[in-house]
C-alpha cells in the first residue's frame, strides 16, 4: 500500500516558486526523476513521500521555509488536471470550490483522508485533512493547499479573494506573519483542522469566462472519470481506503464503526467479507503492516510517530506487531532498506 500520490502538475507551481527566487528548478526536478518527458506524461503521478522530500529540498535550496505559501500563490487551475479545467469553467466561485473538492480523487489521493467543503448560512469552509505529526517535510503541503485554493478561486472570480479566516493545525511557524496575504482578519494556529473560510459574497462571485455548454460537458467527463476510478473496487479495497483516516491517535477502528460508514448492518458486512475470503481483522492488520513498511521506508518519521498514525496504543505495541509481521524490528527494517537503496 502506498501513502498516496498526486498529479505531477503540482510540481509546476513548485518549479515556478523556485524560479521566482532566481534558481533554475530543472536540476532539482531531475534529481527526483521529474524531467520534461515525465512531467508531460498524461495522468502521471508522484508519490506523497517523494513530493514531501522534493518540497523539503526546494525549501533548503531557496532558504524560504514559507515556500508553500509562494507555491500556492503561483498555482493555476489546469495544474489539477481535468478537475481544475472544469472548475475554471464553473459559473461561480461556489461551484468551482465544489468541483475542486468533489473531484479531488482525479488529481490527488492520500490514505489519511480527503478534502471537504462545509457550507452553512454565512459561507463555507474548505477543509484539508490532517497530516500530523508536522515537521519540516510536510508543513509546506498545508501552506500550498490553503494558499492554492485561494489563488485558484481568485482566478475564477477574476479578482483577488481573501479568506475570512484560516485555521492551521500546526504550531505558529517562524514565518507566521506571511499568512497575512491570505486573510484580512485572522489566522489561528494549533487549530483542530486545516481550513479556509470564504463568505457568501466571495462564493457568489460570477466567473466572466463561464460557458454553460463547456461547463456541462466537462462535468460529464469528470463524473465519468470518477466513476471509472471507483466502480471496480472490491469491498476489501473500499475498507482499506476507509481505514486510513480512522487509524490515528492510539485507537483502532472496529467492524461496527466501519459498517456504519458503509451503511451496512454489521452481520451483512461480516458475511460479504467472508464471501470475498477475508475478515475485518485481516484487512486491518494488512493495512497497518503495509502502511508501517511504507512509512519506515519512505519517510523520516520516528517510530513513535508511526505508531500514533497507525492507531497503536504505544510505540512498544507497534514494535511488537511489526516484529510479528516481518520477523525484524522497525529499526532493522529501516537500516536494511537504506543500505540497499
Amino acid at each position: 500500500m502506498r501513502l498516496g500520490d498526486l498529479s505531477v502538475g503540482f510540481v509546476e507551481c513548485l518549479a515556478d516558486a523556485v524560479r521566482s527566487y532566481g534558481h533554475d528548478p530543472l536540476p532539482l526536478l531531475a534529481q527526483y526523476g521529474l524531467d520534461p518527458a515525465r512531467l508531460g506524461q498524461p495522468l502521471a503521478r508522484l508519490s506523497i513521500p517523494r513530493y514531501m522530500r522534493l518540497g523539503h529540498t526546494a525549501i533548503a535550496l531557496t532558504g524560504d521555509p514559507a515556500l508553500g505559501l509562494r507555491m500556492g500563490q503561483m498555482s493555476r487551475l489546469p495544474q489539477t488536471g481535468l478537475a481544475g479545467v472544469t472548475a475554471a469553467q464553473a459559473p461561480t466561485v461556489r461551484e468551482a470550490a465544489r468541483t475542486l473538492i468533489r473531484f479531488e480523487a482525479l488529481y490527488a489521493s492520500n490514505y489519511r483522508g480527503q478534502s471537504s467543503l462545509h457550507e452553512d448560512a454565512q459561507g463555507a469552509w474548505l477543509r484539508f485533512y490532517s497530516i500530523s505529526p508536522y515537521n519540516a517535510y510536510n508543513r509546506f503541503v498545508v501552506d500550498s493547499i490553503i494558499a492554492g485554493w485561494l489563488q485558484q478561486l481568485s482566478s475564477v472570480a477574476a479578482r483577488p479573494l481573501l479568506g475570512e479566516h484560516i485555521d492551521i493545525e500546526f504550531s505558529e511557524p517562524e514565518y507566521a506573519e506571511r499568512y497575512a496575504i491570505l486573510s484580512h482578519t485572522s489566522v489561528s494556529f494549533r487549530a483542530e483542522t486545516n481550513q479556509l473560510r470564504l463568505n457568501h459574497a466571495s462564493l457568489d462571485l460570477r466567473n466572466p469566462q463561464h460557458c454553460p455548454t463547456t461547463w456541462a460537458f466537462l462535468l460529464q467527463l469528470c463524473e465519468r472519470e470518477l466513476e471509472q476510478l471507483t466502480r471496480t473496487r472490491s469491498l476489501r479495497e473500499r475498507i482499506t481506503q476507509m481505514l486510513g483516516p480512522l487509524l490515528n491517535g492510539g485507537r483502532e477502528p472496529d467492524l461496527e464503526e466501519v459498517a456504519v460508514r458503509l451503511k451496512l448492518p454489521t452481520w451483512t458486512l461480516r458475511r460479504k467479507l467472508a464471501e470475498e475470503g477475508t475478515q475485518f481483522r485481516a484487512i486491518l492488520n494488512d493495512t497497518r503492516r503495509d502502511l508501517a513498511m511504507t512509512y519506515i521506508r519512505d519517510t523520516e518519521l520516528a517510530f513513535g510517530e508511526i505508531a500514533y498514525l497507525l492507531g497503536f496504543a504505544s510505540a512498544e505495541a507497534f514494535q511488537r506487531a511489526f516484529k510479528r509481521w516481518n520477523a525484524q524490528t522497525p529499526g532493522e527494517f529501516r537500516r536494511r532498506q537504506r543500505n540497499t537503496a
